[in-house]
This record gives C-alpha cells, structure tokens and sequence, in this order.
C-alpha cells in the first residue's frame, strides 16, 4: 500500500533488538508513543530507501513474507488476502457491472488479483508512486499479485496518484475506485490521499453510480490515541451521498482494520446475501477464501462504542490539504 509524492525524509533500519537465536532481529512497530507490536524477523529478504519511502520485504515468524513501508506493516503472507478481499469484493459487487477500476497504491498487486477476479472488469490501472515498491514485490512477493501482472487487462501506471486523479478530474472514467494507500505519516508518499480535496477529485472521476473504497487505519487504537479512522470516516462522507464504514480482522495487525466507501448511489451495506451469492457467481468470482455473501452484510455491523467514536469522536474532523493528518510514527 503506497503512494503520493511527498518530503522524502529517508527513514534507517527497523529497531532492532536482541535476537534469540531462532531469529535475525526484533522488529518493532509502534503505533502510539507507549504502544506498539513486536514481531521475530526470521530473515530480510530485501532492504532499500527509496526516493519515497523506507522499504523492507522480511520474512516474521509466524506471518512470513511481509512488506514493511516507513517501519509500518502493509500485507503478511499469512493473511493478505483478509485485508485485500475485504477492501475489494464488498464495494466490487455493490456496483452492478463494473467494467473500469482505478487502483491507487496497491504496489504488492494483491487488490489487482482480486479486483480482476470479476469477468466484468475490462480494464484495471494500478497507479504506483514507487518503482522500488513495484520491482521489490514483484520479485520477492510473486504470490501476492498471482499472475494479476500478466493478465491483459491490467495497466501499471508509475506516477505520482494524487496528480493523475487531478488531472484526469470530471472525465468520469472508472466505476470503481479503490485507495490501498500506505499510512498517512508526516513526509510520507501518502498524506495527501485522505484528504477532502481529493476525495472530491475522486469523486468526480467516477461514473454515475460509482463507488470509493479506502482503507481507513486501526480501528482498535481509536481507544487510545488515534483519531485518524473516524476524521477518514468523516471526509469521505463530506463528500459523497452515501458512506459506510466496514471492518475485518487481520492477524498480522494484531487489530481491527477498517475501510471507509463513498458512493454515488449504490448503498453496498444495503445488499443481501442472495444478491451478492448471484453477482459472485454470475462474475465467476472464484478462489475467495475469506468473503463470502453470508458475511458481507455483517461487515458493516459496528459495535456501539465504534458508531459513536465515529459520528462523535471529540477530536475527529474533516481532514483538508492544508490541514493533514499523520498516524503515530517516530521521527
């Protein structure tokens, strides 16, 4: 998950701790000032800045490969495909017959894999501000994507994805968007892709009837000291008609994931599993091993305390270029 230009601020290695011998190092993702987790890297398969970003390809004890972006976790072999079926096949079948999809970020091609799952799609671009990223997981993580590179109907695109939807703004291009973006941290690549100015720019780039989906951070630290999920929640929903909040559980974040979708008119928390069960199958959507019709309702149930953090988080607020927001990280 990666994208939008931004300062460089080259990030070092990971913190490294003691090993115990059955690993290389610890690492340690914090997520606010006094928390974190700690993972066993068992080998590092690749490491490099970029002009963007600090990128680490690693194989953690029990999660295996992983692809770690500026010291956060992005995808783990071993449960990848929780967060990218969730993020993909819910705003996916809300759409009647999406034809055009604009992936921004998704460097790993995981989203892509499971966006050209559906036989209705005739064209998917896959915007990827980095070039390291995309070489780096393509070489060292080939089972993320599964052949989605190959595929004829799939574009690269290598630019910067924040300037592309402002530039191809009001055309009404694409069905579907979908931002699988890397965190929003201060003088990362990403900031500027949970902002209200460009979910606007967004919003105009999709045909009538079209859907946004965007990952939307931790839920769980909502109870600590991140805002950030419920100002997504709220930006996305200044600018577009309907907007729904989903979550799922990924073992590798050790947390609940959330996911914001802004439409021009379908209402995705609205459709049953029989409509879903027939628009999987009319699609020949095949290989799922974590959404199912059954559960695509369910994943837009919020428990109370999470309704109300959204709609009435005292700190949450629409997020503006000029005014970003960055999820915890160390300088």
């Amino acid at each position: 998950m990666t994208n939008r230009a931004g300062p460089a601020g080259a990030k070092g290695p990971s913190l490294v701790l003691r090993p115990d011998g059955h690993i290389e190092r610890w690492f340690l993702e914090k997520h606010a000032k006094y928390t974190g987790h700690l993972y066993g890297v068992k080998k590092t398969l690749f490491e490099a800045v970029s002009p963007f970003q600090h990128i680490e390809i690693v194989e953690l004890a029990h999660f295996g490969k992983t692809l770690i972006l500026d010291g956060k976790i992005q995808s783990s072999e071993d449960s990848e495909w929780i967060y990218h079926e969730t993020l993909v096949h819910p705003v996916m079948v809300a759409h009647e017959k999406p034809e055009r999809v604009l992936i921004i970020g998704g460097g790993e091609g995981a989203t892509a894999r499971e966006v050209l799952k559906h036989s209705t799609v005739k064209a998917v671009d896959m915007v990827e501000i980095d070039i390291m990223v995309f070489q780096a997981c393509k070489k060292h993580l080939p089972e993320f994507n599964a052949g989605a590179y190959e595929d004829p109907r799939y574009s690269l695109i290598i630019t910067d994805g924040r300037a592309l939807v402002e530039a191809l703004s009001s055309r009404g291009l694409y069905d579907v968007v979908i931002v699988d973006a890397s965190d929003p941290i201060r003088g990362g690549p990403a900031y500027l892709l949970y902002t209200k100015e460009f979910y606007e720019h967004v919003k105009a780039l999709l045909r009538p009837g079209g859907l946004m989906i965007t990952q939307a951070e931790d839920v769980s630290t909502l109870l600590f000291e991140s805002i950030c999920t419920a100002s997504i929640y709220r930006t996305v929903k200044a600018v577009f008609p309907i907007t729904r909040y989903l979550k799922c559980w990924v073992p590798t974040f050790d947390s609940e994931w959330g996911f914001v979708v802004g439409s021009m008119g379908p209402d995705p928390a609205a459709l049953g599993p029989d409509e879903v069960r027939r628009r999987l199958a009319g699609r020949g959507v095949k290989g799922l091993k974590f959404y199912t019709p059954e559960l695509h309702k369910s994943l837009f149930v919020l428990p109370k305390y999470l309704e109300e953090l959204l709609e009435g988080h005292p700190d949450a607020r629409v997020i503006r270029d000029g005014e970003p927001l960055y999820v915890y990280s160390e300088e």
